[in-house]
C-alpha cells in the first residue's frame, strides 16, 4: 500500500467519521432500551410469557364444570323400535330428533388440578424473570460495546493529534535540513515515520468503524441508519477506587433473574411431582345430563293420532345424574416411573440453583479482583504516560534544536502512542467493570 493511497483512506474514514457525528447522538441508556424493544430474542421470549399466560387461565377454568349440548335428526327405514311402547317397527320409514345437555366435574383427583394451577402460576414467573435475564444480558453487551466504541475514539483522538505532531514536525526538519543544520537522513527518517503514522491513524479510525458496526448489529439497526453515539465525561469514575465487600454484592445479586428463574424452577418440579404422585389416588366425578327425544313412530298415551313434536319433547324429557370412582392399581408401573423421573427432575433443578448461585459468586469474585486489579493498572499506566510525556519534551525541544538524531526522536515518539493507549486501555476496562459490580448490585447501567 503506498502514501498516497493511505492517506486518501485516512482522509475517506475521518470524513465518514465527522459525518456521523453530526448525526442524533445515543447514550448508554438509549441504546440499551431501543434493545430491549427490538431484539427479536425479547420479542420471542414475551410471546413465550402469553402461552405461560393462557397456560395459567387454562389451568383456572378447570375447576369450572364442563357444559356441552348435542341435537341428533336420523332416518331408519329396516327394523327399528317404537321408544314409546317397545314394538318393533318393520320396513317402515322413521325419524327421530334427540337432544341433550350434558355437565360433568371431576370433585377428587389427587389435587392434580391444583397443582397444576400452582405450577402454571410459577412457570408464567419464570417466562417473565427469563425477559428480565435476557435484557441482562443484552444491557452488559451493550455496555461493553458502547465503552469499546468510547476507548477507540479516544484512542483515534490520539492518534490525530500524534500525525499532527509528526507533520509539523517534518516541516521544521524540513527547514533545518534546508539550512544545513541537519543531515538529510533526519529528513528521511522523519517522513518514515510520517507514513507510519499515518497508517496508525486509518487504524485507529478502523477501529472506531468495527466498534460502531458491532453496536449497530446489537441493537439490529440499518447500516444506513444515522447513529452516533454521546461522550459522557468518565473522568470523576476513576478518580478512586475503594474495594468492594463481595458477600454484601451477591447477597444483593440474589434477586437478580437468572437466580430467581432457577429458584423457581425449582418450585415448578415440586409441583410437577405432587402432580405426578396425586395419579396414585381415586378420582371421583359427578355428570349430569337433561335431554329428550322426538320419534315419527310414537303415540300419544291417550290415543292420540297426532302426537306433535313439541309435545314428544315435553314427554320425553329425561334428567340423569350419575358418580364416577376410578382406582388405579396397575397401569404398567407408568405412574410409578412417571413419579421417579419427576423426583429426579427435581433433584437436578436443585443442583442447578446451586450451581447458579455458585457461578453468580464466582462472576463477582472475577468482577471485584478484575476492577483492582485494572485500578491498579490505570494509575501506574497514568504514572507511566505522564512520565513519557514529560520525556518526549525533553526529545522533542533537542530535536528541534539538532542536538538529537531523528532514531531517538522516533522511538519516544512510538513509546508515548504506546503509553497513552495503555492508559486509555486501562481506564475504560475498569470503568466496565465498575458498571458490571453496579449490575450486580441491582442498579440500572448507565454512564
Amino acid at each position: 500500500m503506498n502514501i498516497r493511497t493511505v492517506f486518501i483512506s485516512a482522509v475517506l474514514l475521518l470524513t465518514a467519521f465527522a459525518e456521523v457525528r453530526a448525526a442524533q447522538e445515543w447514550s448508554l441508556r438509549d441504546c440499551i432500551e431501543y434493545a430491549w424493544e427490538h431484539n427479536l430474542s425479547i420479542k420471542q421470549q414475551e410471546i413465550q410469557v402469553r402461552r405461560s399466560e393462557n397456560e395459567l387461565l387454562k389451568s383456572k377454568l378447570d375447576f369450572v364444570p364442563s357444559f356441552n349440548a348435542s341435537v341428533g335428526y336420523n332416518l331408519n327405514w329396516g327394523r327399528s323400535v317404537d321408544l314409546q311402547n317397545l314394538e318393533i317397527i318393520k320396513n317402515k320409514l322413521t325419524q327421530g330428533t334427540s337432544a341433550q345437555v350434558t355437565a360433568s366435574i371431576s370433585v377428587l383427583d389427587g389435587l392434580s388440578k391444583y397443582n397444576t394451577l400452582r405450577g402454571n402460576k410459577v412457570a408464567l414467573s419464570i417466562s417473565l424473570q427469563e425477559v428480565e435475564r435476557l435484557k441482562d444480558e443484552i444491557s452488559v453487551s451493550i455496555t461493553q460495546a458502547f465503552l469499546q466504541i468510547l476507548l477507540s475514539e479516544k484512542i483515534l483522538e490520539a492518534a490525530r493529534e500524534s500525525f499532527a505532531s509528526i507533520q509539523a514536525q517534518r516541516d521544521r526538519t524540513a527547514v533545518l535540513v534546508e539550512a544545513g543544520s541537519q543531515p538529510y537522513s533526519s529528513l528521511l527518517e522523519i517522513e518514515s515515520q510520517v507514513a507510519s503514522e499515518r497508517v496508525q491513524l486509518v487504524t485507529a479510525g478502523s477501529q472506531v468503524t468495527e466498534n460502531m458496526l458491532a453496536l449497530r448489529q446489537l441493537l439490529d439497526l440499518g447500516y444506513d441508519t444515522a447513529f452516533a453515539i454521546s461522550a459522557p465525561d468518565i473522568d470523576f469514575m476513576v478518580d478512586t477506587y475503594t474495594p468492594e465487600n463481595i458477600d454484601e454484592i451477591y447477597a444483593s445479586a440474589l434477586s437478580m433473574p437468572r437466580i430467581r428463574g432457577a429458584e423457581l424452577e425449582l418450585q415448578k418440579s415440586i409441583y410437577d411431582l405432587k402432580i405426578s404422585q396425586g395419579r396414585f389416588y381415586p378420582t371421583i366425578s359427578v355428570a349430569a345430563s337433561y335431554g329428550t327425544f322426538y320419534s315419527s313412530t310414537s303415540r300419544s298415551p291417550i290415543g292420540a293420532e297426532d302426537y306433535t313434536f313439541f309435545n314428544q319433547l315435553r314427554d320425553n324429557i329425561n334428567p340423569t345424574l350419575g358418580f364416577s370412582l376410578s382406582i388405579p392399581i396397575f397401569n404398567s408401573w407408568s405412574v410409578r416411573t412417571e413419579v421417579k423421573n419427576a423426583r429426579l427432575n427435581r433433584d437436578s433443578k436443585e443442583i442447578e440453583l446451586m450451581s447458579a448461585r455458585q457461578q453468580l459468586y464466582k462472576d463477582i469474585q472475577t468482577a471485584v479482583t478484575e476492577a483492582g486489579t485494572y485500578w491498579s493498572k490505570y494509575v501506574a499506566a497514568e504514572a507511566n504516560m505522564k512520565a513519557m510525556e514529560e520525556s518526549f519534551r525533553y526529545v522533542e525541544e533537542k530535536f528541534g534544536i539538532g542536538v538529537l538524531n531523528a532514531t531517538d526522536y522516533t522511538v519516544s515518539r512510538t513509546n508515548l502512542f504506546k503509553a497513552r493507549s495503555e492508559y486509555l486501555q486501562a481506564k475504560y476496562q475498569f470503568v466496565f467493570q465498575l458498571k458490571i459490580i453496579d449490575f450486580y448490585k441491582g442498579i440500572p447501567i448507565s454512564l
